[in-house]
């Protein structure tokens, strides 16, 4: 089992969180309105009118111009056309850094060759799709197992959202136990019951816009990095029909914005093990990223099941999966059951799940993964990265904060997300809805000096780095992200 992790050194999530905690005091630091206006006029009016066009005729058929939340950018999102390593470039020709990643998942950087090759002499002889068996999903499922311990057992999905919903079922059946408590601010994919306490902890069903309250009466959330919290909540549901789940993504809420101790994970393990509760980890950008072992490598836990997302398809379509332990996998089984046990099967579908091509993309994307020593060497990168930030943010005496675990980078101007909601205090519920709003709007704002200087990043505030990247071309990303920071200052209420 490879055991070489993307984190060479793990950062103190105390001393982070009091700076997360000193940004959100702070007055709002911004691109000044002057510099984005010229931004706006030099290079998205002038160097992306091709991009402008297409979307303003894309919202007359698509809502809002786009197809995924991730593309949507201020001042219009921009049109890409070619993916190659690290770079991207849009239909205008602009070329930029990718720290976007698709979301995380491009390990090895965009559209590799050795795995491009694998899936085109796979769509000359076979074709992307026969809704019949194939032998990569055998080599697939048995190169995770190989990889990350506690899977003994691998299904394939279409996506981690609905790993993420059939991971509930699987807890529920195996458990006899309903409730579902998950990491306030976490996010574990779009569906009806999982939409509780998205991105701000605290926020309940506020984040959930057309969900029924009553389909999340069974969902509860817990403080992030607080033990006590969730086992207040285990405990009282043990009077109440109990805990089937625990939900965790690994190192903390949306690809560990609000960062972990390194030790929390080992204790909600224990916890979990002491309310008879499955413990689910959502590795939907941790597994392959932070090692081949998984994120519950690195930390030393096994949990009962793990989400897998994107990169198991390498990028490609029908990009998701659960394994476990074989004792609550059994509930996941297709067809009729060989051994002639009759158990109750986890309501669970999926026509495009573990397809051909996604499942020869997966296979050789995790062994490219594994051959060259991605995850490490992206890591690596990470933390020049990181450190390069820190030094331009000391520089100007800015009040950002830059963290990494490994190559999932953290660029935070405003804070947005660490914000959180108390319920015991609602009058001051509407000023956090208040200052989060004016924040996420200077966080696009940002975003779009970043794009404008050549820098595709996630929502302004969240970088990957891949195995594609060089430490000249970090250098060179670090140079233009100097060049945004140099015209920053505070942003004065209207």
């Amino acid at each position: 089992m490879d055991t070489r992790f993307a984190i060479t050194e793990y950062l103190d999530a105390q001393a982070v969180t009091e700076k997360l905690d000193n940004l959100i005091k702070q007055p709002i630091h911004s691109i000044k309105p002057d510099v984005l206006a010229k931004y706006e006029e030099e290079y998205f009016e002038k160097k992306c009118q091709k991009s402008k066009a297409m979307i303003e005729e894309a919202k007359q058929i698509i809502p809002g111009g786009v197809q995924h939340n991730l593309a949507f950018n201020y001042p219009f999102p921009l049109v890409f056309t070619k993916a190659e390593g690290a770079k991207l470039y849009d239909i205008d020709g602009n070329e930029y850094y990718d720290f976007l990643q698709a979301g995380g998942p491009t390990v090895l950087g965009s559209n590799p060759k050795e795995v491009r090759e694998q899936v085109i002499d796979l769509l000359n002889t076979c074709g992307p799709s026969t809704g019949l068996f194939h032998e990569f999903e055998y080599k697939l499922a048995k190169k995770i197992s190989d990889s990350v311990a506690t899977v003994d057992m691998f299904r394939m999905l279409g996506s981690g959202t609905e790993a993420c919903m059939v991971a509930c079922r699987v807890a529920r059946l195996a458990t006899k136990k309903k409730h579902i408590i998950k990491m306030g601010g976490a996010y574990h994919g779009w569906s009806d019951q999982l939409g509780y306490g998205i991105r701000i902890p605290g926020s309940k069903f506020t984040q959930a816009n057309g969900v029924p309250i009553r389909l999340m009466r069974d969902t509860q959330e817990f403080f992030p990095n607080d033990l006590n919290d969730l086992e207040k909540k285990l405990r009282r549901n043990q009077l109440n029909g109990g805990t089937a789940a625990v939900f965790i993504e690994p190192v903390g809420p949306e690809s560990g914005t609000r960062p972990l101790d390194y030790d929390f994970n080992k204790g909600v393990e224990r916890l979990c093990r002491k309310y008879g509760a499955l413990l689910i980890f959502d590795e939907v950008v941790t597994g392959f990223r932070i090692g081949m072992a998984g994120a519950q490598g690195y930390y030393g836990v096994e949990p009962d099941l793990t989400i897998f997302g994107k990169v198991i398809a390498g990028g490609y379509p029908g990009a998701g999966g659960i394994g476990g332990k074989r004792e609550y996998m059994k509930y996941m089984g297709a067809g009729l059951d060989a051994s002639g046990m009759k158990i109750k099967k986890a309501f669970c579908g999926g026509t495009l799940a573990a397809t051909p091509i996604s499942c020869v993309a997966g296979y050789y994307t995790l062994e490219e993964i594994e051959r060259t020593n991605a995850c490490q060497k992206a890591g690596q990168l990470g933390d020049r990265l990181t450190k390069g930030l820190n030094e331009i943010i000391d520089k100007y005496n800015l009040p950002f904060v830059a963290f990494n675990q490994g190559s999932i980078c953290h660029m935070e101007s405003v804070g947005t997300m660490h914000f959180s909601l108390d319920w015991s205090k609602p009058w001051g519920i509407p000023n956090v809805i208040k200052e989060t709003d004016k924040r996420k709007k200077e966080m696009t704002h940002m975003g779009a000096a970043y794009m404008a200087e050549g820098l595709v990043t996630l929502a302004g505030s969240r970088l990957y780095t891949s195995a594609a990247y060089t430490e000249e071309m970090i250098d060179d990303a670090i140079a233009r992200f100097d060049k945004v920071f140099a015209n920053v200052g505070v942003i004065e209420e209207k």
